[in-house]
Parts: structure tokens; sequence; C-alpha cells
């Protein structure tokens, strides 16, 4: 009779994931992150690092969990460009010149159209 496995659910010590996986996988993990257990893609990304910085593993480990912490705090990346967009329609709807647009109301007509009329690039071509 083969002996069974039982699955644990384990979190992600960079950014809290939990996964379903067997001890052996978990112990795996940990013998190769220091103690430290890491999701799939937290472990990518420092095995990443690391080859890519000539780092040890421990010092990718320490730079991706802060990288996962700054992350945590506040609103989200798609969250921050939302309410920048909302602060530049609140300015343009009150009239208010951007800072760096000078205050003649022909150049900020100019700068505005410019900017509306413009193809939004994010180097995905």
């Amino acid at each position: 009779m083969d002996a069974v496995e039982y699955a644990a659910v384990v979190s992600c010590e960079c950014c809290g994931l939990e996964e379903e996986c067997t001890g052996e996988y978990v112990g795996g993990v940990r013998a190769y992150f220091g103690g430290r257990w890491l999701c799939g893609l937290c472990s990518e990304s420092v095995k990443y690092e690391a080859g890519r910085k000539r780092a040890g593993v421990e010092e990718a480990v320490r730079a991706h969990m802060a990288f996962c912490r700054m992350l945590r705090r506040g609103p989200g990346p798609a969250e921050r460009v939302a309410e920048g967009m909302c602060q530049m329609l609140r300015r343009t709807a009150a009239g208010k010149p951007r800072p760096a647009a000078s205050s003649s109301s022909s150049s900020r007509r100019a700068t505005m159209a410019a900017a509306t009329s413009a193809p939004l690039s994010m180097g995905l071509q």
C-alpha cells in the first residue's frame, strides 16, 4: 500500500498568495530559499533576479520581499494610474493649467489639444 502524501495550504512570504502543496514540495522550496516558502511566481522572479544580477539567492529574496511590501502598501498600480487620470480631468474641468503649461489660454488649449489627439503609446506596437 502506497503512502498517501497530504497537501498543506501554505502562504507565500513575499506576496501572501496561498497554494495547496505537498509537504515534499514545500520542503524543497524552503530548502532552496533559505527556509522561506515562495509561490511559483515569486520564486521565478527571485531566480531570475539572482541570475541577472549574479547575486545570491538570499539577497534576491530580500530584494523581492521589499518590492512586494512596497506594492502592498496603498493602492495598486492600476488604481494609482486611474487616480492620476481623475486628478488630470478634475484640473481640466476646473480650468486650472497644468503645472508645466504656461498661463496663457491659447497655449493651454494647444497643449490640451495635442495631449488629447496624441495616441497613448506604451511600446506595445
